[in-house]
């Protein structure tokens, strides 16, 4: 890379991290895009991370952290304690805004004060700027609980002086239903904001973060190309369309990947059978393994159907609930399993269905990620035919451990997942897809997976090869983010 080019420096915002703490996506990303950047870039990338210290974050990780800062932070009309601590990962720096009140909650999310909280998380961001004497040339915001870090540059700190004035901002939308809204009192007295930039927060008759940090930001990126075309129409923004449009040209997307180290079915010690694409036969043993252990009858062939889901209807469970047990009837010999929790008349469905076929089902309303791991190696078809689905992690990690996906084409699933096809060339794509929302359609493909694997051995062998060697590393996206990083 030239010196032209050399990468600017990079910090991360976001409200959640792996492995130090994390719910969901956001934290997958955050833990590894910034390490993919620094892996493939080198000295060349300064990328550095920054989130709230929350209490559940290991008491050792804590104690290794280093303290770079200790002040006090204006937010309105309250005047608190801030810590910046810090820690090396990965040759990344990550930076933990330490307040006690704020963030030893328990719970990462659902507090009556997140608005305050993550607003103070922002502030914090910005200030620590000045105090350790680094200011990044890019900031890169993730979701609604870092917008006010785009927001508070763009409206104060950015004039306070040059080297604040000089950052470039990016806003990634992980998912779009979350938008951070707000009642207008809260605009000055938790947000900090003068009156005079009411029309910039102001959208569909409350404060809006994430609208404010589209019109602040100078890109805005989502989490896969098809879902940034999705979220230009109604059907998909939750009603931020209209602004979106408007800043269309400054709207891309870029797919997310997953740790290829983490989920490596050739490496991986929380599987009983390690096996690779080459050598399959540490699947086929994983699956014997799992069902000796589940009670499910110990057959080889017997395909096994898996669901590792938040039991929630815009993840497509109620059209798996409206085709599963008909597909069960058909196929006398297939097994299945579900790991999630969610809403609780799919909770109750499941655990009926297991009542029904109970050699036959297992239903897990838990999160277990180990259990998730032993889940994914043994399976043979993976069901994830979701409403809406800005990236979709799982149906990479179904493909990495060998599990043949059936999906909706939306967002990240269309990117990621192609469909099953046969012609003069050979036998193409990664796995099963369908276009409408139905749960017929869904129906359809996961016969059609499960009667290749039942009546075509050789050539369902030959597809779960292909989405084994799926590429879904974080390197092709972190050259994409980097471009783009270039270009600002």
């Amino acid at each position: 890379m030239s010196e032209q080019l050399s990468p600017k420096k990079i910090l991360f915002v976001g409200a959640e991290v792996m492995p130090f703490a994390a719910t969901g996506g956001l934290g997958d990303v955050m833990g590894s895009l910034p390490a993919a950047l620094r892996a493939k870039y080198g000295e060349d990338a300064d990328v550095r991370v920054i989130c709230p210290l929350y209490d559940k974050i290991p008491a050792a990780t804590v104690e290794a952290m280093k303290t770079e800062a200790v002040f006090n932070l204006q937010l309105s009309w309250r005047n608190q304690y801030c810590g910046i601590r810090s820690l090396v990962k990965d040759n990344v720096t990550f930076y933990f805004v330490d307040n006690e009140y704020y963030f030893k909650r328990g719970a990462l999310y659902g507090h009556f004060d997140d608005g305050e909280r993550y607003a103070y998380f922002c502030r914090a961001v910005l200030e620590m700027m000045e105090k350790l004497d680094y200011y990044p040339d890019i900031l890169h915001a993730n979701d609604w609980q870092s917008a006010l870090s785009v927001v508070y540059l763009k409206t104060e700190f950015g004039y306070r002086n040059e080297k604040y004035a000089a950052i470039k901002t990016v806003f990634t939308i992980h998912n779009i239903e979350y938008q951070g809204q707000y009642d207008f009192a809260a605009l000055q007295d938790v947000f900090g904001i003068g009156a005079e930039h009411y029309t910039l927060m102001a959208y569909d008759g409350c404060i809006n973060l994430a609208k404010a940090a589209v019109e602040c930001a100078d890109r805005v990126t989502t989490v896969s190309p098809t879902y940034a075309q999705e979220i230009m129409t109604p059907t998909y923004s939750h009603r931020l369309h209209f602004i979106l449009a408007r800043h269309s040209r400054k709207v891309s997307g870029i797919l997310n990947g997953i740790d290829q180290v983490y989920y490596n079915p050739a490496a991986d010690k929380e599987i009983p059978f390690e096996f690779t694409a080459e050598d399959t036969t540490g699947k086929t043993r994983d699956k014997l393994a799992f069902q000796k252990e589940y009670g499910l009858p110990e057959d080889a062939d017997a395909p096994i159907m898996a669901v590792i889901s938040r039991l929630a209807a815009h993840k497509g469970v109620d059209i798996i609930a409206g085709m599963l047990r008909h597909v069960l009837e058909i196929h006398p010999k297939a097994q299945f399993v579900v790991l999630g929790t969610g809403e609780g008349q799919y909770e109750s469905y499941f655990r009926q269905l297991e009542r029904d076929f109970p050699e036959r089902v297992r239903a897990f309303i838990t999160y277990n990620r180990a259990l998730s791991k032993k889940i994914y190696a043994a399976a043979d078809i993976f069901l994830m035919p979701s409403k809406s689905e800005p990236c979709g992690l799982s149906q990479m990690i179904a493909c990495r451990y060998g599990t043949v996906p059936v999906v909706r084409e939306t967002g990240g699933l269309y990117d990621s997942i192609k469909p099953y096809y046969e012609d003069c060339n050979g036998a193409h794509g990664n796995g099963f897809t369908f276009a409408n929302y139905e749960a017929s359609e869904l129906e359809e493909r996961t016969c059609a997976a499960l009667e290749l694997y039942e009546r075509e051995p050789e050539k369902f062998a030959a597809l779960r090869y292909r989405a084994l060697t799926s590429d879904f590393s974080w390197d092709a996206s972190a050259e994409k983010y980097m471009e783009m990083y270039q270009n600002m």
